[in-house]
């Protein structure tokens, strides 16, 4: 993250990634439906030390925390959302919308969403580099053994991806962005979110106001058929024995 982008001023992807932070908040804003938002600032380091932003400060304290990140240790993307999904869980045990053996309640709901900054580099930590991007399945939170993954149903991850070069390249508008293809990819379509590769300043700004109309206040259900279909005189004889019942 702090290799310099071919772009005015010739800023780190750091930088960038700072200015994206901004922009986003800025747009959001502009919404009716940010009334109710709250933001939080993360980093890769161990917690509790990652946590640069939660849930009480104010959006003046996060905006002078974002200023002053800076680009130190591994690149433990893994544990990195682990910790993130952590927090969130922890403040939904507290709200006890997570009804365990009840069934599910949509009503229920606390619509998150997670964006990774990142430069698309290999995953680094103190064993080595990875390949693959796992996420730490051992974890402290209570009811943390009552469910298979990590995050929940209404939580959603997105990823920006920097693949901005450092020398001068052609501009050219392509449209839709593709998604990336470095690990966490997988990670975001798992959770119903998506990666985005970003190759100019001007893809950024077009990622950046996808990702405020993908923020919203409810979920999408898709049903998933079960079973064979039903015979075909069955409905006609259940049709019948219900017009008996109503004579």
């Amino acid at each position: 993250m702090n290799q310099r982008a071919y772009l005015g001023g010739r800023p780190t992807l750091m930088d960038v990634a700072k200015g994206a932070v901004e922009t986003f908040v800025k747009v959001r804003q502009k919404t009716p439906e940010s009334r109710g938002d709250r933001y939080m600032l993360l980093t890769f380091e161990e917690p509790p030390l990652n946590i640069k932003a939660g849930w009480k400060e104010n959006l003046a304290t996060f905006m002078n925390e974002l200023k002053n990140l800076q680009c130190v240790g591994m690149t433990t993307v893994g544990a990195a959302l682990k910790n993130a999904f952590d927090v969130l869980n922890i403040n939904r045990m507290q709200t006890g919308i997570d009804t365990y053996g009840q069934g599910r309640r949509p009503f229920f709901l606390e619509p998150s969403v997670i964006v990774v900054i990142t430069d698309g580099g290999k995953l680094s930590s103190s064993s080595g580099v990875q390949e693959d991007l796992n996420l730490p399945m051992h974890s402290p939170i209570p009811g943390s053994e009552l469910v298979r993954e990590p995050f929940r149903w209404d939580q959603r991850l997105f990823s920006l991806v920097l693949r901005l070069a450092g020398t001068p390249v052609v501009d050219r508008d392509i449209g839709l962005v593709p998604c990336d293809s470095s690990p966490i990819d997988a990670m975001c379509e798992v959770t119903g979110g998506r990666s985005y590769c970003i190759t100019s300043h001007r893809m950024l700004m077009q990622c950046i106001d996808s990702l405020v109309q993908k923020v919203q206040s409810g979920v999408v259900i898709n049903f998933e058929k079960i079973g064979p279909d039903p015979p075909p005189g069955s409905l006609d004889g259940l049709k019948s024995e219900i017009e008996s019942l109503k004579d």
